[in-house]
């Protein structure tokens, strides 16, 4: 059946609905939409769908009284667009009210051996996501349940009810779409139970066992009265799986009865409920849908410009849709420092100064975002004045003299943690004070700390200023770990027994996380904080301090444990070596209010990139500085409104998403045209870490080297500073960059299809994304001989009711195509340096082949299972069946011209595998 006339349906959100307005969609106009980026070189942009709207009847002029849709449209309104897929899924929001369900049945409470097994498309690295379960945790309903949590794919079941048993496997790197499996086998026969985890690219298989199957003592699984559900709602700390679920099956024993299936795929588009193969009824909730659209298009109507003709009968609204990009573009402040933007997110939290403002000379005040709290005095400092720490804006410095005065809200709870970030050049000769706390409710009324070169001291006083309990503490170690580093200072009580409290400080290098301790002799009660003071001179100046916070949990009462209120860690080195991903991951939770987030990658196995400090910067300027370190794509969804950042690895030797053929009528129309210039040239690359050392990558001989023509083409030059956790990153990463600058191959600006006249490539052009590979088999003679292997980088689509046009902006895949280890294609290391010993003619099977640097190529004898292999010399790819002799000379026995090639080759002709392994980043 035709696809064509095609079905396009476009549809605004109306009211929070979504509502569709196809029929108002002038045919004269074709719909265009953009995605992704031109080239390499370009930096994101947002996506754009253009279209038109018949307005005669006025409905689309926002601030026309008299539309139907008056107040309801304007600025940033929601559009999609969406064509036919090519079957029917089961759509779910990750809420409360977007599942399917099906009630307890006697057939679904399995107390013994299980399998569940779901096949869905979603961000499989996104948090938590319940996908299909009999799962109440609320009501100690708990019966099985499959679930991924940050990478990880759980099996959890329960023997009571209430305590939870689990098997878990950190997930491979998996396709969008693929089948997640899990089996219970309670009783193994050995005294024991074995949990097995697996996955699939679809529920029809091959199973691949994802680890070593997990056991333990003989178990059983609870007769839970809990409804099975795709997408589990009730599941304690898991949000119900986002994305769309294929199908999902309980099976009554290992590879046993099918006791519930729920398949999507054949169901009509808006069905809410059915029976399923093995009698189970299913329902849906409320946000959740079946649906068999395939979406092109999300984005918001900025602008609404009314246009129409010298009669004023023909009206119409020419439509500028744009992706969230356009929106996060407009606005430029900064996201606050890591430290700012999580601390007051403790619930214990008190009071908190950050003390990051750029006051002028004189000015005295520090705001706090906690209310009610007022402000601490700092009298004398030179604000802004130290921008080292990675969690941080700039912070003040101490000059002589300078106070501090700060007076966090009354409270009635007792027990306290006062925390500080500082850097103190050296410690005083002199014991100096360097801070101290008033404290009421309790016996001691101030607690005291001080440091010199000789030790550090805290000191409990009463209220008469009589010291209650005080300890110096010398070690050399502590007191070097005090001075000439950030540090996070903790001063903090705990219940030491008996009524008794033991006060603590704690000093915490930001960067290593060693702590020290010092404590006092116990006192009675721990009693509330109500002021912190100090007086600094000229013993402490050039101190910086910030983020002054005071919280209201108490902490252990045995030396040495560290405090308990932990939200500084890891905010104030600035999340220093955290990976790409899961920057990504932890941007997307903090700013989930203003963008939907997600990563696309494997941060388990192959971990991305690990980054420096995240510096205050706009949400855009923080995403596009982590594609630039892991050399990643940031791109615009369009499932939903949203953004993905897909790391370096996950566009490694990927498998073919789009094959088309040159001599296939519209699978590859004209223009086809290879480019051969300098765009993308880079030979001489240096790679800064941002506030540490540089190292540089220069190509220096062969056809793209810096050598000047005819040796090479010249120096180009790069040098970039890149956000980078250590200064062993830098010269990887310029070597990284140099392969992709000197492939030589030539690239492919536009590779373009006609899906109107090839319409068996629709189901895998929808599946087609930004990073995917595609390739172009039987390309003209004219052209270099082999495929055309690139990945699409971005794509512009024009959709009509009869034609419908994929013009996709390629790059070589060429240096992606990294090695794999024991793969036949990538896991071949190629020679050192060999060539032909002596010429050959056309149709000579056997070469002699000297090397000419390192060792000498395998023989067929000794390693029998390597054969055959392909090997390109002068162009010419041919088949190597057999090699003999253990020194240069080696006899290669030969097919020839497999690539097509054929031609004589003289003395001296380089000879390399056809498909070597490339060493990734």
């Amino acid at each position: 059946m035709s696809v064509f006339p095609l079905d396009i349906r476009t549809e605004l959100q109306i009211g929070g609905v979504w509502t569709d307005v196809s029929a108002d969609v002038n045919e004269r106009a074709p719909m265009t939409i953009t995605r992704g980026a031109a080239d390499e070189a370009s930096s994101l942009e947002p996506s754009t769908c253009d279209f038109e709207l018949n307005n005669r009847s006025g409905k689309y002029s926002p601030r026309n009284p008299v539309s139907p849709y008056y107040g309801l449209i304007g600025r940033n309104t929601p559009v999609r667009v969406s064509v036919p897929g090519p079957e029917s899924y089961l759509q779910l929001g990750g809420t409360a009210t977007s599942y399917a369900r099906t009630p307890d049945t006697g057939v679904l409470d399995i107390t013994g051996d299980i399998d569940l097994r779901v096949e869905a498309t979603c961000d499989w690295g996104r948090g938590s996501q319940a996908l299909l379960g009999k799962w109440n945790s609320v009501t100690n309903q708990r019966a099985y349940l499959l679930r991924i949590t940050d990478g990880l794919l759980y099996l959890n079941w329960s023997v009571a009810g209430s305590v939870t048993a689990a098997a878990w496997a950190s997930l491979p790197a998996l396709p969008r779409r693929a089948a997640l499996r899990a089996t219970l086998d309670v009783n193994n026969g050995s005294g024991g139970y074995t949990a097995s985890l697996y996955w699939a690219t679809s529920m029809d298989g091959p199973w691949n066992l994802i680890s070593a199957p997990v056991g333990g003592a003989t178990t059983s699984i609870f007769n839970s009265t809990a409804p099975l559900e795709v997408a589990p709602i009730a599941a304690t700390g898991v949000s119900p799986v986002r994305g769309t679920v294929h199908r999902a099956e309980v099976r009554n024993g290992i590879g046993g009865t099918v006791v519930a299936s729920m398949d999507a795929r054949a169901l009509a588009p808006g069905t809410t409920s059915w029976t399923d193969t093995a009698g189970r009824t299913w329902t849906l909730g409320a946000s959740a849908e079946i649906s068999n659209r395939a979406y092109r298009f999300h984005g918001e109507i900025s602008s609404w410009p009314a246009r129409w003709d010298l009669s004023g009968n023909d009206r119409w609204v020419p439509v500028e849709a744009a992706g969230t990009t356009r929106r996060l573009g407009q606005g430029r402040k900064a996201l606050q420092s890591t430290l700012r933007r999580r601390v007051p997110s403790a619930p214990s939290l008190l009071a908190y100064w950050p003390m990051e403002e750029d006051q002028p000379p004189g000015s005295a005040l520090a705001y706090s975002p906690v209310r009610p709290t007022r402000p601490l005095t700092l009298s004398g400092a030179d604000w802004a004045a130290n921008d080292t720490l990675g969690g941080s804006a700039p912070l003040p410095t101490v000059k002589s003299p300078t106070t501090l005065l700060a007076r966090p809200p009354a409270t009635a709870a007792t027990g306290w943690q006062v925390e500080w970030v500082y850097y103190l050049p050296a410690l005083p000769a002199a014991q100096t004070e360097i801070l101290r706390l008033a404290v009421t409710g309790a016996t001691m009324r101030s607690v005291v700390l001080y440091a010199s070169a000789t030790g550090i001291r805290l000191e409990t006083l009463d209220v008469d200023g009589t010291v209650l309990g005080a300890l110096t503490y010398s070690d050399p170690g502590a007191l070097a770990a005090f001075a000439g580093k950030w540090n996070r200072l903790t001063i903090f009580t705990g219940d030491y027994g008996g009524g008794a409290t033991l006060v603590q400080a704690t000093w915490r290098d930001v960067i290593t996380s060693v702590r020290w301790y010092v404590g006092t002799a116990p006192t009675t009660g721990p009693g509330r904080v109500s002021e912190i003071a100090a007086t600094w001179g000229a013993a402490l100046e050039g101190m910086s301090i910030g983020h002054l916070a005071v919280f209201t949990t108490p902490g252990s009462g045995a030396l040495g444990v560290p405090p308990t209120t932990t939200i500084f860690e890891g905010a104030d080195d600035g999340f220093l070596g955290e990976t790409a991903l899961a920057r990504v991951a932890r941007l997307a939770v903090e700013e989930a209010a203003t963008v939907d987030l997600a990563a696309r990658g494997e941060d388990f196995y192959d971990p991305s990139t690990r980054l420096g400090p995240q510096r205050p910067g706009t949400l855009l300027e923080l995403l596009e500085e982590i594609q630039e370190a892991d050399g990643g794509i940031l791109y615009e969804r369009r499932e939903w409104t949203g953004l993905v950042y897909r790391d370096r690895g996950s566009l490694y030797s990927q498998p073919v998403a789009l094959a088309l053929d040159y001599t296939a009528p519209g699978e590859v129309p004209p223009p086809l045209e290879p480019t051969e210039d300098d765009q993308l040239l880079r030979n001489d690359v240096t790679v800064t870490r941002d506030g540490g050392s540089s190292a540089r990558a220069v190509l220096e001989s062969g056809p793209l080297s810096v050598q000047p023509p005819p040796a090479g083409v010249g120096p180009y030059d790069e040098a970039l500073t890149l956000s980078l956790y250590s200064d062993a990153q830098p010269e990887p990463i310029a070597n990284w960059r140099m392969h992709l600058g000197t492939w030589d191959e030539a690239r492919y600006p536009t590779v373009t299809v006609w899906l109107h006249a090839a319409p068996h490539l629709i189901d895998a052009a929808l599946g087609l994304d930004v990073g995917d590979r595609l390739i172009v088999t039987n390309p003209p003679p004219w052209l270099p001989p082999g495929n055309i292997d690139q990945h699409v980088l971005g794509y512009r689509e024009v959709l009509e009711l009869e034609e419908w046009t994929l013009e996709m902006n390629c790059l070589p895949a060429g240096p992606w195509a990294v090695g794999v280890v024991g793969d036949p294609a990538y896991g071949r290391a190629d020679t050192s340096g060999s060539q032909l010993a002596t010429g050959v003619t056309t149709t000579a099977t056997t070469l002699s082949v000297a090397t000419t640097a390192g060792l000498p190529w395998i023989t067929s004898g000794a390693f029998p299972a390597e054969f055959p292999f392909d090997v390109r010399l002068g162009g010419e790819v041919v088949t190597v069946t057999a090699i003999t002799g253990a020194s240069s000379p080696q006899s290669f026995t030969v097919t020839r011209s497999v690539n097509g090639i054929v031609k004589a080759h003289t003395t001296g002709t380089d000879v390399r595998l056809a498909q070597p392994a490339i060493v990734a980043l």
